[in-house]
């Protein structure tokens, strides 16, 4: 499937409503200008951000129900916290449904919630514009923001920390999938991949 990003716009539009479409257009300029930054293809990380909230807005129930009958629960805190569940919803839909053949894009749609150990510089851009895209003004968004721009690995890593701080200060529920991705982005990058 050719990757195209008005129909990424298209269905942004129609999934998203005024504020969340608004989000949606602040990660994928950031997602665009990271990715010239970086090296990475600005078309598929405009595309990817364009796409990664096309399930936020269903009611959390049918996100549960969607996510049962496709196979996607993993872990208990995925029903615990179903707001997560939008990210594997959508790229499951926009596989099966819409038919987007590109894996690193689906695996970045999936994965912009709570990371994956492995993520690609694709996916951790994706990760990292939806948590500082330019609509975000938390105290720390600045410093997250040039950590990105200076070393994408560095700044996803800082991004998740920030999270897990976040989680832990409101005494929210922390997902092991976002504490593997910490460990893991830590590993790689004392270690190398």
């Amino acid at each position: 499937m050719e990757i195209r990003i008005e129909d990424a716009l298209a269905l942004a539009t129609r999934a998203n409503s005024g504020a969340r479409l608004e989000h949606t257009l602040g990660v994928a300029a950031l997602a665009e200008s990271l990715a010239q930054r970086h090296g990475l293809d600005p078309v598929r990380a405009k595309y990817a951000a364009l796409v990664h909230d096309l399930a936020k807005e269903l009611d959390l129930n049918a996100q549960v129900r969607l996510a049962r009958s496709w196979n996607l629960i993993k872990y208990p805190e995925d029903e615990l916290a179903p707001a997560v569940l939008h990210g594997p919803v959508a790229a499951y839909w926009l596989e099966h449904v819409y038919g987007l053949d590109d894996q690193e894009i689906l695996r970045a749609v999936a994965h912009h919630t709570l990371g994956a150990p492995g993520m690609s510089r694709l996916e951790m851009l994706i990760y990292s514009a939806d948590l500082t895209e330019p609509n975000r003004d938390f105290p720390e968004v600045d410093i997250l923001r040039r950590a990105l721009y200076d070393n994408l690995e560095k700044g996803t890593l800082a991004c998740v920390e920030h999270t897990l701080n976040y989680l832990r200060d409101t005494k929210r529920l922390i997902h092991p999938l976002t504490c593997l991705t910490h460990a893991d982005l830590g590993r790689r990058l004392q270690f190398g991949p």
